[in-house]
């Protein structure tokens, strides 16, 4: 009778245990897998914030005036330590220091009210859009090799133009605003989700060990 020749065992296998969940997996294999899971969180953290959104809009506006108050008072903090501690001219200094200093001060601001917070996360909005529409407007039109100029110049129209609305009307506009973000928050976090689980079956067709 002949015996069954002997196979070799894994220093790091018991006999009668197979292989861990993952051990064959190559770093593309843990990069899809790492991929897949953090889709998912992602997408299902956008669902809540948008539902929360949905839900409660004037809860969720006061929240973004107050972060944009720790967003303003942080950055003017920063930006004053930077005029003492930068070796830049004179006049960059004093730029520096009234822009850090005026940041500090409506950071204060924007604690004192909410309301007024709100007003100026809308009015920084507006005017943030406006800027960023005739940039994207001037750019477009003055260069006639930009892919797609045709869009970039209406895009560029539009941001402008919700800029000088958001402005003009702030409380009118941020409510509107404040719907579409909770509905743009939903759809994205729903597609993020099912994008996830394809990722998921794509990461299970990779090879082991690739």
């Amino acid at each position: 009778m002949t015996q069954a020749p002997h196979e070799p065992q894994s220093p790091y296998m018991t006999p009668g245990e197979g292989p861990a969940p993952g051990q064959g997996q190559g770093p593309l294999g843990r990069l899809a897998q790492s991929a897949w899971q953090a889709v998912l969180l992602m997408g299902v953290a956008s669902v809540i914030l948008g539902l929360l959104v949905l839900i409660w809009p004037g809860a969720s506006l006061r929240v973004a005036g107050v972060m944009f108050g720790v967003y303003l008072l942080v950055s003017g903090i920063f930006q004053l330590v930077a005029a003492f501690g930068t070796n830049a001219t004179a006049g960059m200094r004093v730029i520096g220091f009234i822009s850090g200093a005026l940041s500090v001060l409506l950071g204060l601001f924007c604690f004192r009210d909410a309301m007024e917070s709100t007003l100026l996360l809308a009015l920084w909005i507006g005017i943030g859009w406006l800027f960023r529409g005739i940039t994207q407007t001037v750019a477009a039109a003055s260069d006639p090799a930009m892919p797609a100029r045709g869009w970039q110049i209406f895009l560029g129209v539009i941001t402008g133009l919700a800029g000088v609305v958001l402005i003009v009307s702030p409380f009118e506009t941020l409510a509107v605003l404040t719907l579409v973000t909770g509905i743009w928050l939903l759809v994205v976090g729903v597609v993020e989700i099912g994008s996830s689980f394809a990722v998921r079956k794509r990461a299970k067709d990779i090879p082991a060990g690739v």
